[in-house]
């Protein structure tokens, strides 16, 4: 699938992770509608994503699922959910918690149920869907498109974009139906805000209207 394909009108696009990079590029471009449950955490491996989806969501950010990692600045701390190898870094502030006892738990895990159940929700009614995810090899891309055709209702595709040592945006075109795969420039100089200019690119023929 080629960039091309992916072009068009969606009423519901989520990021996938691998980091926030996916969400704060689909926000500049005006095609974040709502918050993922993804959004702003750090998911290394695509397979755990596919098998947080596959198994919806559940017990996602339970508090047994919890551990403190170390204190990610000044303001937050950094914890892992082990049991989908996610890490959040963005929920739990210094100044309201401890490592012990991640006060916040409660508030924390209500957002994420209520953005899970936002992505299910759009999975079962939307007409067409796009999700955004920086990293994953062709197998794993393979296991999201799987996971996703089991999920999703009606029509989805997929933007998957890996950072690797190419020079410009380059299209992989791998075999599969409904994944458009990418890479981009992968410097630590560029990743963040040096490949605007390909983000535009590859987003420019998407829009976002929600259905009725």
């Amino acid at each position: 699938m080629r960039l091309a394909d992916i072009e068009g009108e969606y009423d519901g696009i989520f990021s996938l992770g691998e980091l926030c990079l996916s969400s704060i590029q689909l926000e500049r471009c005006g095609l974040r509608p709502f918050a993922g449950p993804l959004d702003w955490m750090s998911t290394p491996r695509l397979a755990d994503v596919n098998r947080l989806v596959a198994n919806r969501f559940q017990g996602f950010m339970d508090r047994d699922h919890l551990t403190y990692v170390q204190n990610a600045s000044d303001k937050l701390f950094l914890v892992k959910e082990n049991v989908y190898n996610a890490f959040s870094n963005h929920d739990f502030f210094v100044h309201r918690n401890t490592p012990e006892l991640l006060e916040d738990h409660p508030a924390v895990k209500i957002k994420y149920d209520r953005r899970a159940a936002r992505l299910l929700e759009k999975a079962e009614t939307a007409r067409k869907l796009l999700f955004v995810r920086c990293g994953g090899t062709m197998d794993e891309a393979s296991g999201l498109q799987e996971v996703l055709s089991a999920l999703v209702k009606s029509e989805y595709r997929v933007l998957l974009v890996n950072h690797t040592e190419v020079d410009t945006l380059t299209e992989t075109d791998w075999p599969l139906e409904r994944v458009c795969t990418v890479e981009l420039p992968g410097h630590p100089d560029v990743i963040w805000g040096g490949n605007n200019a390909y983000w535009d690119r590859m987003l420019s023929g998407i829009s976002f209207k929600e259905s009725l």
